[in-house]
């Protein structure tokens, strides 16, 4: 499996766009695997880190002594919008899609993983993500539906909250993975906070 999710990284940063189609459902698989386990216990008002899921499947998934930067970089790309999608399929199988009525509810505290580096031995961690104040703790339904909208408006927004949030990006490496600039990034990041907030909240943080 670490051979295959591997390689198949390498092919889809070296421009091969089937790579991506052949990669996407063994991260999936193994992103329902790991979140259903961590939700299979959860009670009203657990909060969830959707960072710490990705984090997992990347050691699990991942060969590190051939991972370097750029492709843990796309690696969680992908992973983030898979992730989302486990946690939203789990919460509307469960039918708990009202906020206050047991949906499950994530939040966004600083977040610290620890990934091995290039050579696999020495364990680097990850910059900690901006805390989203305005936010802190929301229904992930509303979330969801919340970044749709905001996709309509802003996709590049939109997917930088997902790969921010849900893949546990860095500004910078979030800026490598969408060919932008960390400044314009670190600037669309914060508007985008403000947006979700008045949309989660109806009013200005």
């Amino acid at each position: 499996m670490k051979g295959e999710v591997t390689a198949l990284l390498l092919a889809w940063e070296g421009g091969d766009p089937e790579a991506l189609e052949r990669l996407l459902p063994l991260v999936y698989d193994e992103l329902r695997r790991i979140g259903e386990r961590q939700l299979r216990g959860e009670r009203a008002g657990q909060t969830l880190q959707p960072t710490a899921v990705v984090h997992e499947a990347y050691l699990r998934l991942v060969d590190q002594s051939r991972a370097n930067w750029q492709n843990r970089s796309h690696f969680y790309a992908v992973a983030a919008r898979m992730m989302r999608r486990v946690l939203v399929d789990h919460a509307r199988r469960r039918g708990r899609v009202k906020r206050g009525a047991g949906a499950p509810r994530i939040s966004f505290d600083e977040a610290e993983a620890h990934i091995p580096s290039e050579g696999g031995d020495r364990i680097d961690r990850i910059d900690r993500i901006d805390r989203i104040e305005p936010i802190d703790l929301v229904d992930l339904i509303d979330l969801h539906d919340a970044l749709e909208r905001l996709g309509q408006l802003d996709a590049e927004q939109a997917r930088i909250v997902e790969l921010r949030y849900f893949g546990g990006l860095t500004i910078e490496e979030t800026a490598a993975v969408l060919g932008s600039s960390p400044a314009t990034v670190k600037r669309d990041w914060s508007s985008a906070r403000a947006w979700l907030y008045r949309e989660l909240h109806g009013a200005p943080p």
